[in-house]
């Protein structure tokens, strides 16, 4: 029986969802340009190298295809932070597994992640409910890293989800600063992990 491997490059685009993927780059690439408020769907579609009517064909709008760009984005981000965790490591190995990932994906669209930081605010409703399940995602997957015998050995509790979003706001924020100001993401790894073993670690023994 053969195997059936996905298509790539010019294949890939050929397929139904091609069109959707190349206006995604385009929008992406865009971003990466120009940023997000100066973009526009001109800008998409010439990056497409497609049409408008293309472009309308999938996406309401300019805000509509950002939206599906985070979506995939950070769907994409979770995974990989997921699959750098070995379960079977010591938990703070496990910790730091995770936060070199996150950093990792951060830094690979640098722009990306800040837009999705500072211009998300700015879509109003769509805006609410994408952060709402992008941080609904990422607060399930602290929790699921979080729920295995290595953490079960040194934190008897749960991580709650009051707890992961302070992480995750943390995180987050600390990153965009340091893009905004030209550093390097990579230089937050040791703090970020200090930072993080804090938080998701043992409680501090009662006085």
């Amino acid at each position: 029986m053969t195997t059936q491997q996905s298509p790539t490059g010019a294949a890939a685009y050929a397929e139904p969802g091609g069109f959707r993927q190349r206006l995604l780059d385009g929008l992406a690439a865009a971003i990466e340009a120009d940023g997000y408020r100066n973009t526009t769907v001109a800008d998409i579609v010439r990056g497409a190298r497609t049409s408008r009517r293309t472009f309308y064909e999938h996406f309401d709008s300019k805000e509509a295809c950002f939206v599906a760009l985070l979506t995939d984005a950070n769907t994409e981000m979770i995974r990989r932070i997921s699959a750098a965790v070995d379960q079977r490591a010591r938990w703070a190995v496990q910790v730091r597994q995770a936060v070199v990932a996150w950093i990792a994906c951060a830094e690979s669209q640098p722009a990306i992640t800040l837009s999705w930081i500072r211009d998300v605010p700015s879509l109003g409703a769509a805006a609410r409910d994408l952060q709402r399940d992008v941080m609904s995602a990422f607060v399930t997957m602290i929790q699921t890293l979080c729920d295995t015998e290595q953490w079960h050995a040194v934190r008897t509790e749960p991580v709650s989800e009051q707890l992961a979003l302070m992480l995750l706001g943390g995180l987050r924020e600390l990153i965009a600063t340091t893009v905004e100001n030209g550093g390097r993401v990579s230089d937050l790894t040791e703090v970020a992990v200090r930072a993080s073993i804090a938080l998701l670690g043992p409680p501090p023994a009662e006085s």
